[in-house]
């Protein structure tokens, strides 16, 4: 098992990220309470919502990319490659799945190593040669070992509360203020929406530190930063020469994958749940240089 080094730069940044989210969400609470909204239940609604897919989180995502999980006597050769890396990262080795799609790419599911998957199309394992295919997987695995469906999860609860409260506020505003506050009913629906945005353009970047998280993660356990890289290039090479059809049947999914299934000119930054190529081909070099420095 390896020692797993962190990169403070990136953990501030992500903590700073959660800090901000932690108190957009409490102003918002504070506010509706001030004002005397009852939205307990809505809150309580969404949590249970949102914890059954934390939980069935796996079997959602695999039935809708129509994927099938394998055993290791028909996948002899991933499940050895997966027992390793697991044993270099000392962390339980999660089950295997198979996407039958020419759309090269892989994703992570489950929220922990006991209860996660890791599955990879039919095109990802034609198109990359055995030490790309082991970075990739162990960038997947850094996201069970990172916990980041749970991370993500939790740091969308008061979010989707929110998108409710702007949505319900808009159909029934007469509904809002007790007290003597219902003439403020009317800032429900902006104050709800201005959270709801806010909160979704910074769980937009916590998911983009997450992927720079995982991607270190990988240049750790394989100790081959230059594989990921490679890999990286090839499936986003790949991924313009896609139909669009077959793009939009897996672009749900976008969030899981470890390269978005568009094309990147075509996305915003902000509003992106990766970063940029480019951007994790620099962070990659870099990590490189570091191993070389250090003699890794």
């Amino acid at each position: 098992m390896i020692r797993w080094p962190r990169d403070w730069g990136l953990q501030v940044r992500m903590i700073g990220t959660l800090f901000l989210l932690v108190l957009v969400y409490f102003i918002f609470i504070a506010v509706l309470v001030y004002i005397g909204i009852n939205t307990l239940l809505l809150v309580v609604i969404v949590m249970v919502f949102l914890l059954l897919q934390y939980f069935f989180s796996d079997r959602m995502v695999l039935f809708s990319m129509g994927a099938r999980v394998v055993s290791e006597q028909e996948e002899p050769r991933l499940y050895e490659t997966l027992t390793r890396l697991c044993a270099i990262a000392g962390i339980t080795r999660p089950r295997i799945a198979i996407v039958d799609k020419d759309i090269p790419n892989a994703f992570a599911t489950g929220r922990n190593a006991k209860n996660s998957v890791i599955a990879v199309t039919t095109g990802l394992l034609s198109m990359l040669n055995q030490e790309e295919l082991e970075a990739v997987l162990a960038h997947e695995l850094s996201h069970v070992k990172n916990r980041d469906v749970m991370v993500l999860t939790l740091a969308s609860l008061i979010s989707t509360a929110a998108f409710f409260i702007f949505r319900s506020s808009l159909m029934a505003p007469q509904s809002g203020g007790r007290n003597g506050k219902q003439n403020l009913w009317f800032i429900i629906p902006v104050f709800a929406a201005v959270v709801w945005i806010i909160s979704f353009l910074l769980i937009k970047a916590l998911s983009r530190y997450r992927e720079f998280s995982a991607d270190r993660g990988s240049a750790i356990i394989t100790g081959r930063p230059s594989q990921l890289v490679s890999a990286l290039m090839k499936i986003s090479g790949m991924m313009a020469s896609v139909p669009t059809r077959d793009l939009r049947e897996v672009e749900g999914m976008n969030a899981f994958f470890i390269i978005p299934a568009i094309s990147g000119s075509s996305i915003l930054t902000l509003f992106a749940t990766h970063p940029s190529v480019e951007q994790r081909i620099a962070a990659l070099e870099r990590i490189g240089r570091e191993m070389v420095e250090h003699g890794v």
